[in-house]
């Protein structure tokens, strides 16, 4: 089983990482999946997205849980039964799950030249302090995307947009954290930030 990586965050927040390298049936074979998430499942077109699937679903067993254990709201936030906090993320072949007794938000992301085409739809105040002639400009902007996934996630409101409502100061890849706020419709959170790369992915989470 390709337990990737384990990060204990705190006593009571754990981030755990796969690496997907097993073929759709030995992924799905020891699972007992509830009988909407078979049906979600059976209906991907993708299998790169049915084993991200069913991977999460093994990261879920590592923590003691199980697909009964796991439910969603009307926004598509997931939940656990037991009111702990589960944020979800799978990209290509990893995926990640971090639980705490705090609200939380991950995200993991390859690295890809293309994001700096799409860099205007999620950057503004970012681009104060980014070098796009710098050899870590595609590292960087990947975190500021996972960093604001992380905290879309967290909230799950609808009408929250990247650019406009969430910020990231300015960071470093000697340090693996940094600040980020929310300011949207009068309310303002400042969240520390995690991140980590692996692999040409990259992965942020943030803790309430």
């Amino acid at each position: 089983m390709p337990l990737y990586k384990t990060i204990t965050v705190n006593s009571q927040t754990t981030v755990k990482i796969w690496k997907i390298d097993e073929s759709y049936d030995d992924l799905i074979q020891p699972l007992n999946l509830k009988p909407e998430s078979l049906t979600r499942v059976l209906g991907m077109k993708s299998q790169l997205h049915q084993r991200g699937f069913l991977s999460v679903r093994h990261l879920l067993r590592s923590f003691g849980y199980t697909d009964q254990d796991l439910y969603y709201d009307d926004n598509g936030k997931p939940h656990l039964k037991d009111g702990k906090h589960i944020s979800i993320t799978h990209s290509f072949t990893f995926s990640g799950v971090i639980i705490s007794n705090k609200e939380v938000g991950i995200d993991i992301e390859m690295q890809r030249d293309k994001i700096a085409i799409i860099a205007k739809k999620f950057v503004e105040y970012e681009f104060e302090y980014l070098d796009k002639s710098a050899s870590d400009y595609i590292n960087k902007l990947t975190v500021i995307w996972g960093i604001k996934e992380s905290l879309y996630k967290l909230f799950a409101t609808p009408g929250m947009l990247f650019r406009e409502h969430f910020l990231v100061i300015p960071f470093t890849f000697e340090e693996d954290e940094t600040i980020c706020w929310i300011d949207y419709k009068g309310l303002k959170k400042r969240y520390t930030a995690n991140y980590l790369e692996f692999d040409g992915f990259t992965c942020a989470y943030v803790i309430e």
